[in-house]
């Protein structure tokens, strides 16, 4: 098993990519995202790039090779199916299983992790609608666009919340705006930076910077 260090820095690599898939993941930018100096971050991103886990252009950024978007997607198994474990046998709530994932998920083993996939019915997306790995490394497609994008009249249903910060999901959870719900958009006003939704006999109006993070898939 890779070093908790290189995990992290491989599966941030990874959601970086995700987001800008056309483009390198620039030093700076993954300095940021992980907390630590730019000169740290090369040095980590060099030490990838020798175990042959990250191309590397020096000056430009760096991308995953093959190898280490498979050890990426791994780590993302282990977290996410963690999560689902947490909420599902241990009564967590989905805003507080982002951190105790995030420690687990560099000690369990792959016996153990088959152990709980099983267990759960191998389920495909956790408790934020992030999909599942598959063992050998393929994830489900899905076509989702954001609920900031949605014109007036759609129907929807919420299929994915892109921000774990705590306090935004005890948020969209109070509104029920969580997955797998049904939605109908009843206006969406950029001007107003408003966006008008109803949800079973609720109706709702969320910011356009809250829709932002709300993924759905349309009907």
């Amino acid at each position: 098993m890779a070093s908790t260090t290189v995990e992290n820095y491989l599966k941030t690599i990874y959601k970086m990519e995700q987001k800008n898939p056309d483009q390198l993941v620039s030093n700076g930018a993954l300095s940021d995202e992980m907390n630590v100096s730019p000169g740290t971050a090369t040095s980590m991103i060099k030490t990838l790039s020798d175990a042959g886990l990250v191309d590397y252009q020096s000056r430009n950024g760096c991308k995953l090779t093959p190898g280490g978007e498979q050890l990426a997607l791994h780590v993302l198994r282990r977290h996410r199916l963690i999560e689902v474990f947490l909420v599902k046998t241990l009564s967590y709530d989905w805003s507080e299983v982002h951190e105790e994932a995030e420690q687990l998920e560099h000690v369990i083993s792959d016996k153990l992790l088959d152990r709980i996939d099983k267990f759960l019915g191998r389920p495909r997306f956790d408790p934020h609608g992030d999909p599942i790995p598959s063992a050998d490394g393929e994830i489900e497609p899905r076509i989702l666009k954001s609920l900031a994008n949605c014109m007036a009249g759609v129907s929807a249903k919420i299929a994915r919340i892109m921000d774990q910060n705590p306090e935004f999901l005890q948020f969209v959870d109070s509104k029920g705006l969580v997955p797998g719900n049904e939605i109908l958009i009843e206006s969406n006003n950029k001007v107003a930076d408003a966006i008008e939704i109803k949800l079973g006999d609720l109706s709702l109006t969320v910011s356009g910077s809250v829709a932002e993070k709300i993924l759905v898939e349309t009907n």
